[in-house]
């Protein structure tokens, strides 16, 4: 990298949302609870489109990078519990929901969904086509931990209907991995993703994980050729967030033994070069995709599991900790699963905060999508989708083209887009559209933008 760029990556770093919503999930509150949940729901339209997301907070082991809700178990007792309240939220929101619904998306994360047994797979695929019209062929995602699957879970899987996983891999490299507490090989990642392709199952992401401790452009370079030879349809590029005072698990990494803001910068910068002349099409600020993937074919949405093409109207989080987003605003049950559990117990629901949007709220999210997704502002499409209103904004726009120094921005027609240069600083941007964002409280709460 650079001197040029070192400067840059140092002076742009900054602790900032990933912006999967707008306003993010720490604005959430407690004012927000299960009765505006119930109202909310009441009022989806009988035509609306919906996709679901359903959370399973377990895994066998914590890696120590990890900042997912989840907790470790060696006992499956916890988990069919858990699995009960589920169904049971489950029939609550169905039926406060008015007449009956197809879902257009689904995806189960975690945690590690794939430490649920064969059994109780099909068992909650059955309760989902109970309670909602799931069609043949919809998008169906389920993220995988290598390390617990087996050909009855992968077959249990695609009967339930799944047809995209989503494997973490983070680095391949003994010496990094032994560092974040996750060991997985590449011969364990290999005959999972060849249990799911010898079933049919074609479409596989993998995540990566850069600003790890002790990892390197070198080991980098060795992981994705590695990933290569995988041939996954999709890859996905993480930056790590090390935030050990709100993470506990995190405790365990060794701080002196990450890399820096520049050497992230150069991290990100080296994989992004190698897998676009591997073919795939880079895709917001950290997916990439082959070319006739629905990914890289069709618009691209922002959403709590990142870049996705599902729009639907209404998405409902289902489990501990999961968020849905509404017509109304975002709602997000208990984190704990014991919480979680209880609070279903009694009242079918567990909503313990979110957020009413208000019409700024919703004007200033479609402007931080369009910059995620596009890296573009236009203010003939903010103006057309919410009219006079849009104008408010625009001198925002208009400062940003004009103390741009770094030859991030370039003007357009009707407002701005950024370069390829200014692309891998998009948090920054949208920040500047975040009306909510308090930049002290930031470096608590966020991970670096570079």
């Amino acid at each position: 990298m650079s001197s040029v760029d070192d400067t840059l990556a140092s002076r742009h770093a900054a602790s900032l949302p990933r912006y999967t919503s707008y306003p993010t999930a720490n604005h959430f509150d407690g004012a927000i609870g299960p009765a505006d949940y119930k109202s909310w729901l009441a009022e989806i339209g009988s035509d609306a489109a919906l996709s679901l997301y359903v959370h399973i907070p377990f895994c066998e082991a914590l890696c120590w990078y990890c900042a997912c809700s989840t907790k470790a178990t060696r006992r499956y007792e916890p988990v069919a519990d858990y699995l009960e309240a589920v169904e049971t939220e489950l029939l609550s929101v169905s039926q406060l929901i008015p007449g009956w619904h197809r879902l257009t998306h689904l995806h189960w994360g975690g945690g590690s969904p794939d430490i649920l047994s064969a059994r109780d797979i099909r068992r909650l695929g059955v309760w989902l086509n109970n309670c909602f019209e799931v069609p043949p062929g919809i998008e169906f995602a389920v993220e995988v931990d290598p390390r617990l699957m087996t050909s009855e879970k992968a077959d249990s899987l695609v009967e339930v209907g799944v047809n995209r996983i989503s494997i973490g891999v983070q680095d391949f490299d003994p010496v990094v991995q032994k560092a974040i507490g996750r060991e997985q090989s590449y011969e364990i990642t290999s005959k999972a993703v060849d249990l799911f392709r010898d079933r049919d199952i074609r479409s596989v992401n993998v995540d990566l994980v850069y600003g790890l401790p002790h990892q390197t452009e070198h080991s980098l370079d060795h992981t994705i050729q590695q990933v290569f030879e995988l041939s996954p349809d999709r890859i996905a590029v993480f930056g790590y967030a090390h935030l050990p005072h709100r993470v506990r698990n995190q405790k365990l990494i060794d701080a002196s033994a990450l890399p820096g803001p520049s050497q992230r910068y150069s991290m990100a910068r080296r994989l992004a070069t190698l897998i676009e002349q591997a073919g795939y099409k880079p895709l917001g600020l950290d997916h990439f995709a082959r070319p006739n993937d629905s990914l890289a074919t069709r618009s691209l949405r922002r959403n709590f599991q990142g870049y996705t093409t599902d729009r639907a109207d209404v998405a409902i989080g289902l489990g501990a900790s999961a968020i849905g987003r509404l017509p109304r605003g975002y709602v997000q049950n208990a984190v704990s699963a014991s919480d979680y559990a209880r609070r279903v117990q009694q009242t079918g629901l567990a909503t313990v905060r979110g957020w009413a949007l208000t019409p700024e709220d919703r004007l200033r999210a479609s402007v931080i999508e369009r910059l995620m997704c596009d890296f573009t502002f236009s203010s003939k499409g903010l103006t057309d989708r919410f009219g006079e209103a849009g104008l408010n904004i625009l001198h925002e726009a208009d400062a940003i083209i004009a103390e741009d120094i770094d030859g991030f921005v370039q003007r357009t027609d009707d407002g701005f887009c950024l370069t390829p240069r200014g692309r891998p600083f998009v948090r920054n941007f949208c920040a500047r559209f975040d009306a909510h964002l308090n930049r002290l409280a930031a470096s608590s709460k966020h991970s670096l933008s570079v």
